[in-house]
């Protein structure tokens, strides 16, 4: 059955809702922070998937969207940004813009968001589609994510949203102290983490692993063909 655009939303968010429930007892989380879940309903995921695939836009599914990238499952989107735990005075670093959709979510979560693409087809497009959807809190470059964007530091929060190898030196050193990193760490076809780590006051790191998750590589520069 063909769903309208307000049932699609329905729909996502009660799989976004069943998910959490399934999973707490790895994630440790109840559920999903009901500010996020109300920006989940805003964010038109719809805009932010290829043409082809909108009918598709509000499964609760990662998408493809060229380039050899994907735009997160929904669920994992929310659990990302919940585990963040963003604030509305919290600079956000978001490393893997995308399409540009989490780097929206965080927009109306916090007080400004810098998101880095090593792509730059996906980076620009996505720049330009924040802009037009009205996301002005944004700053979008094009860059090698493992570098982070030291122009800007400290921050807040910072979010991974492609898989590394370890988790890189200079995002925890851009990182404020009592700031908090969301990354996806493994090999690019074996089993990977979505790890947490929290920064304390006296910048010392502890890492805890949520849960097994399946993330496109984080590619740097130099690993380019």
């Amino acid at each position: 059955m063909i769903q309208t655009r307000e049932q699609g939303i329905e729909t996502m968010l009660a799989e976004i809702d069943a998910e959490a429930r399934i999973t707490r007892r790895m994630t440790g989380r109840p559920g999903i922070d009901a500010r996020i879940m109300d920006v989940m309903a805003k964010v038109p995921r719809d805009a932010f998937v290829p043409e082809a695939l909108r009918a598709a836009a509000f499964d609760n599914g990662p998408l493809p969207i060229g380039h050899g990238q994907t735009i997160s499952q929904p669920f994992i989107v929310a659990l990302m940004t919940d585990l963040l735990a963003p604030r509305p005075t919290h600079r956000v670093l978001e490393i893997g813009t995308g399409t540009g959709y989490q780097t929206a979510v965080l927009s109306l979560l916090c007080d400004s968001v810098y998101s880095v693409d090593r792509i730059a087809a996906l980076s620009e497009t996505a720049a330009a589609r924040l802009e037009r959807l009205g996301f002005h809190n944004v700053h979008i470059r094009t860059g090698d994510g493992h570098a982070g964007w030291p122009e800007f530091a400290p921050y807040d929060r910072v979010i991974v949203t492609a898989a590394a190898t370890h988790i890189p030196a200079a995002l925890v050193d851009q990182m404020r102290p009592g700031g908090r990193l969301v990354i996806p760490v493994g090999p690019p076809h074996g089993p990977q983490s979505l790890l947490l780590v929290n920064k304390d006051a006296a910048g010392q790191s502890e890492v805890r692993d949520v849960l097994g998750v399946a993330f496109v590589p984080l590619v740097a520069d130099d690993e380019r063909r």
